[in-house]
């Protein structure tokens, strides 16, 4: 029987959907220093020299921009910063703040050193980002008080802050705001290993029974992302309580995540059924994003924005001048013969990113 849940609320969704209890566990997950921190390597290294010579400066760390999807990271990342800097952090997001005296509320009440986080800075209104631009440069903002002649301009002198941007579009941001960024750094999509090890330790904090292999079957089904390593995590342990008495092995995990219909690469009915489309009901023609949209029933924004991407990445999906297309490894996924126009590329091998 085909699920009746809704696309925003798939459990491969990397976007953050837990509210109430769920919520404040996924808080209780996240890491709090970079010793703690799994993968992003690279980043992780640059931002221990930078942090360091802050400290040793004493003075703010510049003004980070962090990007990537969502899911692996950013967030979290800021706070690690922020308690590594030993200061107190302000999170906020960029259609929260919707008029300059908004902006001006939260900056005026930053301490000394403290980090500001704007969560999807690239949707802050045009007007609220010209105000931001003297506080991170010069530390001051600029207010206009009152309308027409009787209007007159205030400045205010900020404490030294740092701010973080965390976007998952970066293109959306306009240049001079990009610009006083001093510190931009990209997140990238996890390897399963690290993965694992996001497991494990989540596992520990759950105070949930877990073995290797276990662990392991999770991460190379999470799509390379955290975030979702750690909710497919909690519904392993949900069904493993319920049907298993709690404890979880790789057997009870890979049953499980078939349960919620989560399958070896990490596609949930959804993305096979985009796949079966191409394959099946249009028997490899190439499609249309509206007539594919038609075909599945769901939204051609929605199709393209939230399936889309994960079927390229591991190319199953292909977007030729004619339309979508399944690839060989498509067919080799859903166990269905390869045409014979793709089968050159029919013994490619098909790895999780």
């Amino acid at each position: 029987m085909t699920p009746t849940w809704e696309a925003d609320e798939r459990i491969v969704d990397a976007a953050a959907t837990e509210t109430g209890p769920e919520a404040e566990l996924e808080v209780t997950l996240r890491p709090q220093l970079l010793r703690d921190y799994k993968g992003q390597t690279r980043v992780k290294e640059n931002l221990e020299v930078l942090i360091q010579a802050a400290l040793q400066r004493e003075e703010p760390l510049d003004h980070m921009l962090l990007s990537g999807p969502p899911g692996l990271g950013k967030t979290t990342l800021a706070t690690v910063v922020a308690n590594e800097l030993g200061v107190t952090i302000r999170q906020t997001a960029g259609p929260a703040i919707e008029r300059s005296g908004d902006l001006a509320a939260v900056l005026s009440n930053l301490e000394a050193g403290d980090v500001l986080f704007i969560d999807e800075i690239h949707r802050l209104s045009r007007a609220v980002e010209e105000v931001l631009y003297s506080a991170m440069e010069d530390f001051t903002l600029d207010i206009i008080i009152g309308k027409g002649p009787a209007a007159r301009s205030i400045t205010l002198d900020l404490k030294p802050f740092t701010l973080i941007g965390a976007t998952t579009r970066t293109a959306l941001l306009s240049g001079p705001l990009r610009d006083r960024f001093g510190i931009h750094f990209r997140l990238d999509y996890y390897c399963p290993e690290e993965l694992q090890e996001i497991v494990q330790r989540s596992a520990a904090i759950l105070e949930v029974v877990i073995d290797d292999q276990a662990a392991a079957e999770i991460a190379r089904r999470s799509r390379g992302t955290p975030r979702l390593a750690n909710r497919l995590l909690k519904r392993v342990r949900d069904y493993a309580q319920v049907r298993h008495g709690g404890v979880i092995n790789e057997d009870v995990a890979a049953e499980a995540l078939s349960f919620f219909e989560v399958d070896s690469l990490g596609l949930d009915w959804m993305d096979v059924k985009i796949l079966s489309t191409l394959t099946q009901t249009f028997a490899g023609r190439p499609v249309g994003l509206t007539t594919l949209a038609n075909a599945t029933g769901e939204e051609a924004d929605t199709l393209e924005d939230v399936y889309e991407p994960y079927l390229l990445q591991l190319g199953l999906l292909a977007r030729t001048p004619k339309g979508r297309v399944a690839t060989a490894r498509a067919y080799q996924h859903l166990n269905i013969p390869v045409p014979a126009q793709l089968a050159s590329d029919a013994q490619l091998p098909l790895d999780i990113p």
